[in-house]
Order: structure tokens, then C-alpha cells, then sequence
């Protein structure tokens, strides 16, 4: 049975959102629904069109991942671009580490990335429960790595790379960070990490406040973890790259940007993480905007609290691009 506890409110220009969902009835996440959730929404010939009207261009190339498999980076930047070496924004793509696109959803780069003069990388790395941990997160750093290594092709600086996630891609891209620093890997000049999905214990408040509630809830969370990590989900065995939140040190990250909603599902770990930075001494910035749910700059982006949210985001990018 589950248990109602007191939780935040919905913002009322974005709860009308949950009304429309919640008049399809109930969504219950099953491993049979994975591949029609894994599909690109459109044909890549659109894709790359689309992209062509925003003055941008993508190619593809294919690289070694975990264990030398093949995975594929799509390259995107402003078209014919030429000049001098451009900051380098690595991306990851969210879904629980089960679901989503790394060609997906690109178009919420506009507001506050694409309007500078950067190349946007993003990975496609393998997805649970086909490949649980440590596929994932060791796609995410080996796709780093040779970024890096070939900087001078893509036209990047490699002392200016930006981790970019959000929901279980903001987790990967902490696990990223972190293997990076321990590793001695890639240098990262900042991470953003929205919404990140980083404690697979179950045990905080906001995990029981929106339970059956919101866009991501409880159940999907713990469906999430246990497609990655197995029986070893809330164990003992767990990894601080899988799963950040267990991290003990956090020292030596880069400078980091958090945000979360109040009424979200990440909330809890979120805020806990970015004290963690702020105790082990690094730069860290966080919003955790009222009243909002799980993704709701991608769902509701005309909302005022989702305008607001990403003009922060795009603040913060700004500030570090001219730093």
C-alpha cells in the first residue's frame, strides 16, 4: 500500500500539464514499452533539416566505447563554422538509463546553449537492462576520452569542456565526472547537472512525496535502478560512478550547476549532492524551483517557471563561456 505523506504543491500553470496525463489514466512503466520509448520521434533526414533552419549541422562518427564496442557521437555545431577552437558541451541524454535518444530532444538547446558558438556532443551510449552498469556510465567516460583526444578535429578546446545532463544522464554525467578526476582523464572546465538521478537507496523524503504523483515518480525511479544494477540496487555493491550520491569525496570536481523542482522525485538528492560539493570546497550553484516536476522545461517550456529556469541555466552558461 502506499504511503500519503504531505508533499509540496504543483505550480498551478504547470499542473494543468499533470491534468492532461492524468486523464489517460494511470502510466505504469513496463520492459515492453522500452523500445517504442527508445525510438527517435522523427526521421533523421527531419532531424537534420530542422537543424539546417537553425543554422546548425550534425554528422555522426563512430568510436570505442566500454570494452572497445562501437558507440556513436553526434557532432553538432553552427554550419561551415571555422576559427578558433570552441568550448566543448558533452551531452547525455536522460530516460533512467533505459529509454531516450541521444538525437532526441536536441531543440532544448536553443535557449540558452545554441545561441553560442559551441559544439554539442552527444553520446549514445547502451541502455539497461541490455547493458546495465557499468555499460553506461563507461560508454559516457569513453566517449569523453576520445573527445579529448581528438580535439583538434572537432574543432574544440579540450581545457573547455562542459558535462551535460539531465535526469539519469545529469547521474551518468556525475559518474562521468568523477571517473574523469579519478582516472586522471579529461580535463572538465564545468558540469551541468539538471534534475540529476544519482541515489539509487530509496530513502529520502522526496521519493515518498511523489509516489504515484508527477511525471517521474517513485515506482519508475526504482524500476530505473533495478534495470540498472540489478539485485545490487540499495546494496552494498554499488559503485560511487553508478550510482554518485555514495561518492565519500567530491573534492577536486569542477565548478557545477544543480537544479530541481520542489515537487520532484530528485529533489532530496539534488540538494543533498550540492551541499556535498559546497562541503568539499568546490564552486557549486543550485535552483530548486517551486512548485515544478520532473522535466518540466521540456514538457511545459512557455510555462513562466519553466522560462524562468532556463534563463538561469543560460545566465550561468554565459558566465562561464566568458570567464
Amino acid at each position: 500500500m502506499t504511503e500519503t505523506i504531505a508533499r509540496p504543491p504543483f505550480d498551478p500553470e504547470l499542473a494543468t500539464f499533470l491534468t492532461g496525463m492524468q486523464q489517460h489514466g494511470p502510466f505504469v512503466l513496463t520492459t515492453e514499452m522500452l523500445p517504442r520509448m527508445r525510438a527517435l520521434e522523427i526521421s533523421e533526414a527531419q532531424l537534420d533539416e530542422n537543424l539546417r533552419a537553425r543554422g546548425l549541422e550534425r554528422r555522426t562518427v563512430t568510436v570505442p566505447g566500454h570494452l572497445g564496442d562501437p558507440i556513436d557521437l553526434a557532432v553538432i555545431q553552427r554550419a561551415g563554422r571555422t576559427g578558433e577552437p570552441a568550448a566543448c558541451f558533452y551531452t547525455i541524454h536522460g530516460g533512467g538509463m533505459m529509454f531516450g535518444h541521444y538525437l532526441g530532444n536536441l531543440d532544448s538547446y536553443d535557449d540558452w546553449l545554441l545561441t553560442h558558438d559551441v559544439v554539442l556532443i552527444s553520446v549514445d551510449y547502451r541502455l539497461a537492462p541490455e547493458h546495465p552498469d557499468p555499460y553506461p556510465v563507461e560508454d559516457c567516460y569513453a566517449g569523453l576520452v576520445w573527445t579529448a583526444s581528438h580535439a583538434g578535429t572537432l574543432g574544440i578546446d579540450p581545457e573547455r569542456i562542459v558535462l551535460v545532463g539531465q535526469s539519469a544522464g545529469a547521474g551518468l554525467a556525475a559518474g562521468t565526472a568523477l571517473m574523469a578526476r579519478d582516472r586522471n582523464g579529461p580535463a572538465i572546465m564545468s558540469q551541468i547537472l539538471v534534475s540529476p538521478m544519482l541515489d539509487d537507496s530509496d530513502s529520502t523524503i522526496s521519493t515518498r512525496q511523489i509516489d504515484g504523483v508527477g511525471v517521474a515518480d517513485r515506482a519508475m525511479t526504482r524500476f530505473a535502478w533495478n534495470a540498472y544494477l540489478g539485485d545490487r540496487s540499495g546494496g552494498g555493491d554499488v559503485s560511487v560512478y553508478a550510482a554518485p550520491a555514495r561518492a565519500d569525496d567530491l573534492s577536486g570536481l569542477p565548478p557545477t550547476y544543480l537544479d530541481c523542482g520542489s515537487a520532484e522525485v530528485f529533489r532530496d538528492e539534488t540538494v543533498a549532492y550540492a551541499g556535498r560539493l559546497w562541503a568539499a570546497g568546490v564552486h557549486a550553484e543550485l535552483h530548486v524551483w517551486p512548485g515544478a516536476f520532473h522535466g518540466f522545461t521540456s514538457m511545459m517550456p512557455q510555462a513562466a517557471l519553466s522560462r524562468t529556469a532556463i534563463a538561469a541555466l543560460a545566465d550561468w552558461t554565459a558566465r562561464i563561456l566568458t570567464a
